[in-house]
């Protein structure tokens, strides 16, 4: 799974995606710091199932903290999108051709309102972060609108002439965007275009299905970051706007303590609300002073520092996934090499036990024969619809 972290320059995205991957990557207060996309790995929170089936586990392709189970995510820090990026202004193809696998995106916004729509510094409140918030969803429609137009009238009369139905035309072009068919038939269908015939849609009605794309195959959530600096007011006014999710996030503190946490000073793991100073006498006061501010930050944020927040807000909510761990043998938890409750697989609520066996490999969804719920030993079908934290063993022909 890959989430794109997005926004205007100079907002905080690198910060965001430093703090959340502790990757490098180069961070400044001023516009197009970043270039070339950062890539880096972060982790989502799951309930290891070791403790309640009473073994130790030993992970392959996660990690387990103390019964906590943490799934790796890719993240993408692209360019900043500026007005008219989809136009080629600033970096914008680049931004924008960057995405194009993002399952999800995170858009960083300034919520002190202190970055222009160029990304330029402003006084805090002079930019309202609610405008952020609706440039960037309509630069990616345009965006996408752009890649669809190209050709249409000759693919939509193709279409209608050998009765081959619009949205596998529309999937194949966009292909490329990671888009499948059945959001297509989705965005269709949730655009609600009158006249069937593709060849006598409008500029408007190709806007619309371009749009109703994006939102299901590129949603998006908000990070409103320096939350430390944002008015009370400024922060509550655009969590109530247009029914995004938001979460209030201050990634320079979560990078502090992060940092902190690697050399030893403290004790903190990503999400924790709180965090403890291992030896506060071998402190000094510039340290102690970081710290005091990181504890009154977490408090503002509503508990902890909102980063790691995001981050499952975009795996559980936004991309509603769950955690499912499949096993070799369903007595033992083992794979073949013997290591207990090896793999950590996010999938799509809804999927079956089909679905992850294909997902694990290919093989296996073609030779699936039946599944076998570890906890209760049943044989279930391959239309068994996965629960979050199911232990599976998929049996195959041979």
């Amino acid at each position: 799974m890959q989430i794109g972290i997005v926004g205007k320059p100079n907002v905080g995205k690198s910060t965001f995606f430093s703090a959340a991957t502790l990757a490098t990557a180069e961070i400044a207060d001023y516009p197009f710091t970043t270039i070339k996309p950062n890539r880096g790995v972060a982790f989502v929170r799951g309930k290891c199932p070791h403790k309640e089936f009473g073994t130790k586990c030993d992970p392959r392709n996660s990690a387990c903290e103390d019964g906590v189970r943490l799934v790796p995510v890719e993240l993408l820090d692209v360019a900043g999108l500026v007005p008219d990026a989809w136009k080629g202004k600033g970096l914008g193809n680049q931004f924008l051709d960057d995405l194009r696998q993002a399952d999800a995106l995170i858009h960083v916004v300034d919520a002190s309102g202190a970055t222009d729509a160029e990304g330029n510094k402003v006084p805090p409140g002079t930019r309202d972060p609610v405008l952020d918030m609706e440039f960037l969803e309509k630069e990616i429609t345009y965006w996408i609108k752009g890649i669809l137009d190209k050709g249409f009238v000759k693919t939509a009369r193709q279409a209608y002439l050998d009765g081959t139905k619009i949205e596998k035309k529309i999937h194949e072009r966009l292909t490329g965007l990671g888009v499948s068919e059945s959001q297509v038939i989705t965005a269709l269908r949730e655009a609600a275009i009158s006249d069937p015939n593709p060849m006598n849609w409008s500029e408007d009605d190709m806007f619309r299905i371009a749009d109703s794309i994006r939102r299901f195959s590129k949603p998006m959530m908000v990070a409103l970051n320096k939350a430390d600096i944002a008015s009370d007011d400024m922060l509550k006014r655009i969590m109530n706007a247009k029914g995004y999710i938001t979460v209030p996030t201050c990634s320079e503190s979560e990078l502090g303590l992060k940092r902190a946490a690697k050399v030893g000073l403290v004790k903190y793991l990503p999400g924790d609300t709180n965090f403890t100073i291992n030896d506060p006498a071998k402190l000094n006061e510039n340290q102690k002073k970081a710290l005091g501010y990181f504890s009154k930050i977490m408090t503002r944020c509503g508990g902890g520092t909102g980063v790691q927040t995001c981050l499952e807000k975009a795996a559980f909510q936004l991309l509603d996934l769950i955690i499912v761990y499949p096993v070799e043998d369903e007595n033992k938890l083992t794979d073949h090499d013997g290591n207990v409750l090896p793999d950590a697989y996010l999938i799509k609520r809804g999927s079956t036990a089909r679905d992850l066996a294909f997902k694990i490999h290919t093989d296996l969804g073609q030779n699936f024969i039946r599944g076998i719920n570890a906890r209760t030993h049943r044989t279930v079908g391959q239309e068994y619809v996965l629960q979050d934290g199911d232990v599976m063993t998929i049996v195959t022909r041979k």
